[in-house]
Formats: structure tokens, sequence, C-alpha cells
């Protein structure tokens, strides 16, 4: 039993910062829940904020976007709203700011308590992820925002890499608005359709 708790205890110290962000993520999502949160990130809300309120609308649809990123809302409720109402250009700009403000906040905040613990792991399978994000870093984030766009398990695992803020902005800006473009003209299809 002794032996087991040492185990324990030293897996938790040596993985203690992805604990950390595992408990951040917990907190925030929970918090988000018992706030009654969750019904302002339904496409109906989505819609009407931007409808009614433009600027401080625009304002709350960025701030709505960077918490649920947080909390793995998926990016294309937001986008599919923005679409919706403000068109496929406007509705597309809106979301590409929203997205990039999105995935700074989720760095930031997930860098704070994680630091680079992916870096850090011990595993073949990490390192070598690492290293080759490290190879080429601004390409390969703009790959994996081309493949998997504001997906909160991509945005944690890059801000826990150890990967630099600017490179991961670069590769974040230049790999977001090929699939935002695309998934624009297909909601804005879909809206000509109903």
């Amino acid at each position: 039993m002794r032996r087991m708790a040492n185990r324990v205890r030293a897996l938790l110290v040596r993985n203690g910062r992805l604990f950390a962000v595992l408990v951040f993520a917990a907190v925030l999502l929970v918090a988000v829940e018992s706030m009654g949160l969750r019904q302002d990130f339904s496409l109906a809300f989505l819609r009407e904020t931007l409808t009614e309120r433009k600027w401080e609308g625009l304002f709350l649809f960025v701030l709505l976007f960077a918490l649920g990123n947080l909390v793995h809302i998926p990016g294309l409720v937001f986008l599919a709203a923005s679409v919706l109402v403000l068109g496929k250009w406007a509705g597309g700009l809106a979301t590409y700011l929203a997205a990039s403000v999105s995935c700074a906040v989720t760095f930031l905040s997930v860098r704070w308590v994680g630091g680079d613990a992916v870096r850090q792991m011990h595993g073949k399978l990490a390192r070598g992820l690492v290293e080759h994000l490290y190879a080429h870093p601004v390409r390969n984030v703009m790959l994996l925002r081309t493949l998997f766009q504001t997906l909160a398990a991509l945005n944690y695992t890059l801000a826990l890499s150890g990967i630099g803020f600017r490179k991961y902005m670069l590769g974040t800006l230049l790999g977001l608005p090929l699939p935002i473009a695309v998934y624009c003209v297909f909601f804005d299809a879909i809206a000509k359709l109903v």
C-alpha cells in the first residue's frame, strides 16, 4: 500500500502541472454551469446578441468565444451564429477576430497554470511530438489550425508544449483564415437554402 502511495505521489509531483490544468478546466466548467452561462453558448443566444447589440454584442461574442474555448465549446457554434446574423464576409471577419482572441486567451491561461508540462513529459511520444513542433513551429501551428481550427484540446496542448507565444499566434493567425472562409461559404449556403 505504501509503495502504491509513493508511486501516486511521484506521479503527481512529476505531472503536477498537468493535474493543475485539469483542475483549472474542471473549475471553469463547474463555474459556467453553476452560473447558468451554458445557455449563453447556444446558437439562438449568440444570434440575438449579435443582432440586437451591435458593438456591445460583438464584444460579448468575443468574450463568450474565449470562455467557450476554455470549456471546450466548439468554435463552429460561434461561426454559424456570426454568419447567420452578419453574413459570410462580416461574420467571417468577426469569427476570425473572436477565434484569434480566444486562442490567445486560452494559450496564456493554460500556460500560466500548466507551464510547459507537455515538454517536460518523459514519454517518447510526447518528446517526439514536441521536437517535431519545435522543428518548424509557425508552419506546424498553421497546419494544425487549418485542420483543427480552434479545437480546445489543440489549444491546451500547444500552450503546454513550451512553444513561444509569438510563434503560436503567428501560426494561428495564418492557419485560421482558410477553414473559416470554407465554413462561412458553407453556412451561408445553408442559410440561403433555409
